[in-house]
């Protein structure tokens, strides 16, 4: 698992350089506006309460807005926003779920005279790569609240409209390091050594086959080689490869056994092959799973204030989010706000991603309204 971790870590240091001042611009913002008491967590985040002062059912709802960018050089000139940091942009949209996250707050905190209960705001880092912010919330900032709202730009939606569907609309994403060994030998005598690269090449095909023979079709799993590393020359039998990878299921069950079982592939694989494997695995983000109720309000509430056309059902995602770890802990509602439209066509994770300022305040008008239904049902 050093490869792993090292990975994980690098990318966490990136984000961390970057997120102390975003950090610093979100508390200084909310004390502009005479909103005292934030507090910190996991390095680089923060999060606030906004306390109702009004009688009523005093119920108690979480928002999270995450912050962090991504390791990715912008390629577009056209953008009002661009980064200003080379090699770093937020190419998933979280400078806008962030916005969206201080709206809300800023709007509760004026209206704090006529709603009862608490809101808590969460600009929470560290989505994109461990160690998960969202596993540091679930351990400690969710006990005591009845409801989690969480949101997500999404590029398969016009901009203008949203979307939400009950269930898990996302996968888990757990990580892998498998190191086969075998026994270095000169490439013209290979029968005295063990291939190590032939036992890679094994474990590929039959991990694959894992999943379409074994796993249920509508879980949807999915196992991703990400890398492969090592070997000394052209004419050397490879005596060790070491690879990387992930495994996405959209069900506990279906998470534990995948795990597993590419485990048994790994150690089959290569006792087959006369090698040896050294397995380790990481669990990452659980999958996020939407309250049937919260999404049928949300539903009922974009209707209703929208139109029935601004309702968008899109199909789960095989993506995953440490809002997971919310819907672990509480009945929770992840929604999508669309950014599609002429000129804002790229997925997200790409260099040519962006999505038009316009869409911020319909989405952040629609958060305080499904938040403030949360607080008095």
């Amino acid at each position: 698992m050093q490869l792993l971790r090292c990975v994980t870590l690098c990318i966490a240091s990136q984000s961390f350089q970057i997120e102390w001042k975003t950090q610093r611009r979100i508390v200084d913002t909310l004390a502009c506006f005479d909103m005292a008491g934030a507090k910190t967590f996991h390095e680089t985040g923060v999060y606030i309460d906004i306390q109702g002062l009004a009688a009523g059912p005093n119920r108690s709802i979480v928002l999270r807005g995450d912050i962090d960018a991504l390791p990715i050089q912008e390629g577009r000139e056209d953008l009002p926003y661009k980064s200003q940091v080379a090699g770093v942009m937020h190419a998933c949209g979280h400078d806008m779920h962030a916005s969206v996250a201080l709206g809300t707050a800023l709007a509760f905190h004026r209206l704090r005279e006529n709603f009862s209960g608490r809101v808590r705001v969460v600009f929470q880092p560290a989505e994109e790569a461990e160690p998960l912010g969202g596993r540091s919330v679930a351990e400690g900032l969710l006990h005591g609240f009845d409801a989690a709202v969480g949101l997500h730009v999404h590029t398969d939606i016009p901009a203008g409209s949203f979307g939400a569907r009950a269930g898990a609309v996302t996968k888990s994403s757990d990580q892998f390091e498998v190191k086969f060994i075998g026994n270095m030998a000169h490439g013209a005598k290979p029968d005295a050594g063990v291939d190590a690269i032939a036992i890679a090449g094994a474990f590929i095909n039959e991990v694959q086959k894992v999943v379409s023979r074994e796993m249920p079709v509508d879980d949807g799993a999915i196992v991703t080689i990400g890398t492969i590393q090592d070997g000394e020359a052209t004419n050397i039998i490879c005596p060790s490869v070491t690879m990387t990878g992930t495994i996405r299921t959209s069900s506990p069950e279906s998470r534990t056994r995948l795990v597993q079982r590419v485990r048994q592939i790994a150690d089959g694989v290569a006792t087959m092959h006369r090698g040896r494997p050294d397995f380790a695995s990481l669990s990452g983000e659980p999958p996020v799973v939407n309250d049937a109720r919260m999404v049928d309000r949300f539903r009922q509430l974009v209707v209703q204030t929208l139109g029935e056309s601004k309702y968008v059902q899109r199909p789960a995602s095989s993506g995953s989010d440490d809002f997971g770890f919310y819907s672990e802990s509480l009945p929770s509602l992840y929604f999508w706000f669309g950014s599609q439209e002429p000129g804002n066509e790229a997925g997200v994770h790409t260099p040519a991603f962006g999505a038009s300022d316009d869409i911020r305040i319909p989405t952040t008008e629609l958060a305080i309204r499904y938040c403030w239904e949360l607080l008095h049902s």
